[in-house]
């Protein structure tokens, strides 16, 4: 069995995930996520939350799922929101076309080839129906727009669209945020939640699917003042795969610190770079192997409709790179879109550091001339005025100017339009904010983090599987096993259990079949720590047997009779100390293999110090 089927049963088995509506056959592009996996995910997204929200001081909303058309005709989505589609003639299966090609001739990225170049390649390869093995070369290949539609209310007269992404619900509240920010630049606003796309052929389980979570963030920024302090993540190395790279014949990573990659121009944006650097010791802390981990540049075909630039987190999953996360430079599109189509306002005013006089072009119209001449019609001839002043005021230079109202024109003397260039002082501007997101696929990285988790080795002879999950992330943080159910040892196995859970802490009991099949049981789900109470706990000193996952070693734990005694402090220090990695140097613990320096401590200095 190979690691990737391994990883589908244990997913299964363990109630991590599985295919949803399985009593109806399933439906493609659906997922589950059962006990361990809705404990595994919801823990990866307080992960995100700390660090990309809480820790930067930011803002969180929760926007609805369900959207009125006008929004998603103002964001592109409904002009350029598409991927490539071909249909087998023979047993009518559809398929994403760019996929098939990639698939089939080892070219990457064959997204932003375009739908003629892709149709070329399907006749040249002889690509094939991967459903019922017939020709492709002569099916078409056309775009297919991914949004799911759906009304709003009663009838049809008020259509909408699920959301694509959860950043449409932030742009359209801008005003009111930036309100609730004081209106002062930079500041960011993130959201987690569902988003949809109605996928041509989802595959490799939650890794392509119709429905799943988004963790993103919208930072608003000056386009000519914002910029990042790089201090903290100056010295962050990342492995990136610029464009040059990805069109030259080496095709090589580049290995670059945040702050070689912003001085020599390799990264553009300094607010890229800054959350690169961010998200690489992230992804590092939640357990990503950063062996088998890049950052992709987007070619210019397969940015989005919004992006100015965009690099992609990509982890190799299963031989394949997928892209888990997108750092994009949206610039002022969403925001400048959202203010036409709505007519609200999307600015911030700057002010300066000293106020500025200006020379400025203006109309004052005689009203007692336009009034007569153009009837109802005389406001829009004044906006018409106003607009040419502001756009070519040398064309007030004749005796007359021209302007078109409703597709007529008409010469209107310059005389009575009031033409004058003023001086003004003023001590700011409104600015349309640009928009850097880092946007996140939680379920793409719910698949990776599994993945790179997935460890097999031998025990006391015995095969075993596990998953070597930072404490932070396991669904369950400790198993607790009496060694058997009677002379008080599962009473007071029952106690520390409850005990354990008043602390917060996700706890299993579990008392049915032998010692190693429930530590097995535990590994399996990447339970970090087991404890046993023995006859030791309930007639000796009651200490308890405390043993790790990732290395299976054990030791006794001091408890007092009436309570936790230091179990509980070191239990704490075991979680704590795996969200901030401190005190590397020295992190030791009795016969454990530490995870930070990977050495061991054979001495009793175990007190306040564990593996993290």
């Amino acid at each position: 069995m190979t690691d990737h089927n391994r990883l589908t049963e244990l997913a299964t088995r363990r109630g991590f995930y599985f295919p949803t509506a399985g009593a109806y056959g399933g439906v493609a592009g659906f997922y589950t996520y059962g006990p361990q996996g809705a404990a595994l995910k919801r823990n990866l997204e307080s992960a995100w939350r700390e660090r990309f929200v809480t820790r930067e001081g930011h803002m969180e909303v929760d926007g609805p799922t369900i959207m009125p058309e006008p929004v998603f005709e103002a964001s592109g989505h409904l002009d350029g929101f598409d991927d490539t589609m071909i249909e087998c003639s023979e047993c009518e299966t559809s398929h994403r076309a760019d996929h098939l090609v990639e698939d089939e001739t080892g070219i990457e990225d064959a997204e932003s080839l375009g739908t003629e170049r892709i149709g070329e390649l399907v006749a040249t390869h002889e690509i094939a129906c991967p459903n019922c093995g017939a020709l492709l070369v002569d099916a078409p290949v056309s775009e297919f727009n991914l949004m799911f539609g759906t009304n709003i209310g009663p009838g049809s007269s008020a259509p909408g669209y699920l959301r694509p992404e959860t950043a449409q619900a932030i742009f359209v509240e801008f005003g009111r945020l930036a309100e609730y920010a004081r209106n002062q630049l930079p500041f960011g606003v993130g959201q987690i939640g569902k988003a949809y796309r109605n996928e041509i052929s989802p595959r490799r389980g939650i890794v392509r699917v119709r429905e799943f979570t988004q963790a993103e963030l919208e930072l608003f920024v000056s386009p000519e003042t914002s910029e990042p302090d790089l201090a903290s993540v100056a010295d962050v190395s990342l492995t990136l795969y610029p464009i040059d790279e990805q069109r030259s014949e080496g095709r090589e990573y580049v290995e670059k610190t945040v702050s070689e990659a912003v001085e020599e121009g390799t990264i553009e944006s300094p607010w890229i770079a800054y959350y690169l650097g961010i998200a690489t010791e992230w992804y590092e802390r939640i357990g990503v192997d950063t062996d088998r981990f890049r950052y992709r540049q987007h070619l210019p075909g397969e940015r989005a409709h919004y992006a100015v630039d965009c690099w992609d987190a990509e982890a190799e999953l299963g031989g394949n790179w997928i892209e888990v996360s997108g750092f994009s430079t949206r610039g002022n599109y969403d925001l400048s879109r959202h203010a036409e189509r709505s007519g609200g306002s999307m600015t911030v005013f700057e002010p300066y550091d000293e106020p500025r006089t200006i020379e400025r072009p203006a109309v004052d119209p005689d009203m007692s001339y336009l009034g007569p001449e153009f009837g109802d019609r005389a406001p829009a001839v004044v906006e018409a005025l106003e607009e040419r002043a502001a756009r070519e005021p040398e064309a007030f230079d004749g005796e007359e100017i021209e302007i078109e109202i409703d597709g007529e024109t008409h010469a209107i003397p310059v005389a009575v339009t009031g033409f004058d260039v003023i001086e003004e002082t003023i001590a700011g501007e409104n600015v349309t904010p640009h928009v850097i997101e880092p946007s996140f696929g939680v379920d793409r990285v719910f698949a990776t983090v599994f993945e790179h988790a997935f460890r097999r080795d031998t025990v006391e002879g015995e095969e075993r599987t596990y998953l070597e999950l930072p404490p932070e992330l396991a669904p369950t943080f400790a198993g607790v096993f009496p060694l058997m159910d009677r002379d008080g040892m599962g009473e007071r196995a029952r106690e520390i259990t409850a005990a354990l859970r008043e602390r917060g802490f996700a706890v299993e009991y579990d008392d049915s079949g032998s010692i190693g099949r429930r530590y097995r049981r535990q590994d399996e789900i990447g339970t970090p720590v087991c404890l046993t109470v023995d006859y030791e706990t309930v007639e000796g000193n009651g200490s308890v047997t405390l043993r790790d996952r990732d290395s299976a070693a054990q030791i006794r734990v001091p408890m007092s009779a009436d309570g936790l005694g230091e179990l509980g402090a070191v239990l704490s220090d075991t979680w704590t100390r795996t969200r901030s990695h401190a005190a590397s140097s020295t992190f030791r613990v009795c016969s454990f293999r530490c995870r930070i320096c990977s050495a061991s401590c054979p001495g009793a200095n175990w007190a306040g110090c564990w593996s993290p």
